[in-house]
């Protein structure tokens, strides 16, 4: 648009580039489903160490897998999490009233038992009271404490009054260990001491619906709590116990599986107890991750036996799902998510033997299922000998058959998806197909650098088309734009063939 010229003289003008960066979205936010300690329920928690999942969740917990799988997924390299507490509809949270006040602990569980509050006199500084809109009579500051671990939290000059530091606003906004239930007193609470009533209870053993979230997903209960996280690119469900001989249901699986094909992320599922080289196939079908959506999903065999600090460090046997997270982040951080999380550098860290000490036959055995094993190797020790979704069995033929091929497709829609939406809008004609040519081409071409994509020359690797073929004038009457993207990815070297021949040599 021209600015008007009314003095001669010089005009500067800016010119917009075009140029719209995009940015590669990450790869490896791993999402744990399950039962903890302590904690907010059915709201996923972002973690970025496991004394982040400690000071929150309480830690590793004999009544939670999840709390395991957690510790595996960071000792093996993980990054980031988000952890989605499940509880089950008998939990409780322990009660505490004092000076009239009602509270609850704010989470479920015998965690709390130990709480205690103190409520004492607020300030008496009148120039303290009139900022809140309140007299100084209806101040009072509370103090809660978790004599278990010796948390703490202060909060002064409150009030049960809607004006001001409304005690239940604040508390609901700030505390992570207390709550207020039921109506507040109409005088202000008289100070005082008070200690648990009521004990809360964990709960029973976690059921389909409490994974699930029920049937609807507007309630965001459950699996559905990932809802309110903006990224995840791999999902771990761990069974409800530490039993040897749980599963997570099919149930569970099955709706996880198409959640994670949703939102673009990977499923990786745990080996069903029963699963052995001879029953692989049935045991595959009781799954019931067939389709499609399959590619989304990887299996690793077998289960892990690892020392548990909660029993004196006695050998115990795990699901893999977290030590298989941490692996991925862990090979995306060193070399990009188009490698394949196996080989001789994905050792299995913290992992003392394996349930099931595969021979290289037996391995021949589940591999072309699409079956990622574990193989104990001598120096080496224990690693990731696999890279196949469950669409990866022979029989299928699948394009998506490697799961690096399928994170990285994965990457490109999500990364592309986020990059395009300035589109949205802008007029729908040559300068704007150059624009996003320009933008998403540039992209792939630093993909390309990097060695994502096979071929020597971009020609060869990757392709951007946008234009009057792709978008036709129905198209554009409709108010479509169409952008095509292809590329070449790289398939993992499965299997190295070393072909040796003796040489006869004349003789003088």
């Amino acid at each position: 648009m021209s600015s008007p010229t009314l003095y001669p003289g010089v005009y500067i003008r800016e010119i917009p580039s075009g140029i719209r960066p995009i940015t590669g979205v990450a790869t490896s936010i791993t999402a744990f489903l399950g039962r903890a300690l302590k904690g907010p329920t059915n709201r996923p928690i972002v973690v970025n160490g496991f004394a982040d999942y400690q000071r929150i969740f309480g830690g590793l917990w004999r009544n939670s897998s999840m709390s395991f799988a957690v510790r595996d997924f960071f000792a093996n390299g993980g990054g980031q999490g988000i952890v989605v507490r499940l509880a089950s509809n008998d939990a409780t949270a322990s009660t505490i009233s004092v000076g009239g006040l009602q509270l609850a602990a704010a989470s479920p569980g015998t965690w709390s038992a130990g709480l205690s509050v103190t409520i004492t006199a607020g300030t008496t500084d009148p120039g303290v009271a009139a900022r809140y809109g309140v007299q100084t009579a209806d101040l009072f500051n509370l103090t809660v404490t978790d004599g278990a671990t010796g948390q703490s939290e202060s909060f002064p000059n409150l009030t049960v009054l809607p004006l001001g530091r409304n005690v239940q606003h604040v508390l609901e906004a700030e505390s992570v260990l207390i709550a207020v239930t039921g109506p507040l007193p109409a005088a202000t609470p008289t100070a005082g001491t008070g200690i648990v009533g009521t004990a809360g209870t964990d709960g029973g053993v976690l059921g389909d619906d409490d994974y699930i979230g029920g049937t609807l997903q507007s309630q965001h209960r459950g699996l559905w709590a990932l809802d309110e996280a903006d990224l995840f690119n791999l999902l771990c469900i761990p069974p409800p116990t530490l039993d040897d001989t749980d599963d997570t249901s099919p149930v569970v699986y099955s709706t996880a599986l198409d959640y994670c094909a949703v939102r673009r992320a990977m499923l990786i599922v745990d080996p069903p107890a029963a699963l052995t080289k001879d029953n692989a196939i049935a045991q595959l079908g009781t799954l019931g991750l067939t389709g499609t959506a399959a590619r989304n999903a990887a299996l690793y065999f077998p289960r892990l036996k690892e020392p548990d600090p909660t029993a004196e460090n006695r050998l115990r046997t795990y699901v893999p799902c977290g030590a298989v997270a941490g692996v991925m982040a862990r090979t995306d951080a060193a070399r990009g998510v188009w490698k394949a999380p196996a080989g001789i550098d994905a050792a299995l860290a913290g992992v003392s033997d394996l349930a099931t000490n595969l021979s290289d036959n037996e391995n021949g055995q589940l591999n072309p299922l699409g079956i990622n094993c574990f193989r104990t190797f001598p120096v080496i020790g224990r690693v990731v000998w696999g890279a196949r979704t469950l669409r990866g069995a022979d029989q299928l033929m699948d394009e998506y058959k490697y799961v690096p091929v399928r994170r990285l497709a994965l990457f490109l829609e999500e990364s592309l998806y986020r990059g395009t939406q300035w589109v949205v809008f802008e007029p729908n004609d040559e300068p704007l197909w150059a624009q996003i040519r320009l933008n998403l081409g540039a992209f792939m071409q630093g993909l390309f650098r990097q060695g994502a994509f096979e071929g020597t020359t971009p020609r060869d690797a990757y392709f951007v088309k946008c234009d009057a073929e792709t978008t036709t004038v129905n198209d554009r009457n409709l108010g479509r734009v169409n952008i095509l993207v292809g590329f070449a990815p790289l398939r993992p070297a499965e299997f190295v063939i070393l072909q040796i021949q003796q040489i006869a040599r004349a003789q003088a």
